[in-house]
């Protein structure tokens, strides 16, 4: 009765030391005393109990390793680039990738180090930022052949990230709004330039029309003045007197003129009644002596 339970129970064991399962995307490496016997794939496996052991398992899945790297540029310029390596197993090469590398992450740092310091110091600082691409292609393409020998593929490699030193990043700043800001005063330079140049046509439109204005202004005045004396010659009123009257005229038109601005400066006029005549004796005065010194425009004659 006791000899049953116990062969049940070394029945239970040797089924359960043989019997083992292995994971999706994931290969066993199966040893008989310490030799190669054979690859299992996913699901439920056998192995000959206490002769055959699990030797190791190996991830199929995308793996990804990280390395920041230190390197000199070609202008001198200490730089750390963290690149990211995303690298798989082919399935055909398990048995290379489990006993042809004993530390695969290890000789994958060794093959990033070599070539990125290989390549930037090939390249300043800027070409560094620019051509980060052509580094990770680099990258990917040396260690697709160095590695595929080995059972591993180069998915893709990237350069994540591209950190200068402190000094140089704060004098790139500089160096950037520096140039931004000789930038904008060029602009406001030829803004300015802009500006007064419209402003100036603008100007010499103005006192192109202004002038105009008055010359059409006087033109006005004397046609009117010529007007004004025909008509009192035909009502009776000689050159001289229509004249006087007209001087009177427009110098009390000028004294309500001024009087009805209130921002005028102070003028001094006369304002009796015989001072329009004192001055038209006065122009009269100079007109005949500059005829006489044949000094009036021929224009002024002929009037």
């Amino acid at each position: 009765m006791t000899v049953f339970p116990i062969f049940l129970v070394v029945i239970l064991l040797i089924v359960f030391l043989a019997l083992f399962t292995v994971k999706q995307q994931t290969n066993a490496i199966v040893e008989r005393f310490g030799k190669f016997v054979a690859i299992r794939q996913a699901g439920l496996q056998f192995k000959i109990p206490f002769i055959d052991v699990i030797a190791g398992r190996i991830n199929l899945k995308i793996q990804q390793l990280d390395v920041i790297v230190e390197t000199k540029t070609k202008d001198d310029v200490f730089v750390h680039l963290k690149i990211s390596v995303q690298f798989q197993i082919l399935v055909e090469n398990v048995y290379d990738a489990f006993y042809r590398l004993q530390y695969p992450h290890d000789q994958l740092t060794a093959y990033i180090f070599d070539v990125v310091r290989a390549e930037v110091p090939k390249m300043k600082l800027d070409d560094v930022f620019e051509k980060k691409d052509d580094i990770a292609h680099a990258i990917q393409r040396e260690l697709k052949e160095a590695m595929l020998g080995y059972g591993y593929d180069i998915v893709k490699a990237l350069v994540t990230d591209i950190d200068p030193d402190a000094q140089v990043k704060n004098a790139m700043n500089r160096i950037n709004a520096a140039e931004r800001e000789k930038v904008a005063a060029q602009y406001e330079g030829d803004a300015q330039r802009i500006l007064i140049v419209e402003r100036a046509k603008a100007e010499a439109e103005s006192k192109k029309l202004q002038g105009q204005g008055i010359a059409d202004q006087r033109r006005e005045i004397a046609r009117g003045l010529v007007e004004s004396v025909d008509v009192l010659n035909r009502a009776g009123i000689n050159s001289q007197e229509a004249s006087a009257l007209i001087i009177i005229t427009q110098h009390y038109d000028t004294l309500q003129a001024v009087g009805e601005r209130n921002n005028s400066n102070l003028i001094m006029l006369p304002n009796t009644p015989s001072a329009a005549s004192n001055m038209l004796n006065d122009m009269t005065a100079s007109l005949i002596a500059a005829n006489q010194m044949g000094t009036i425009p021929t224009d002024i004659k002929n009037k």
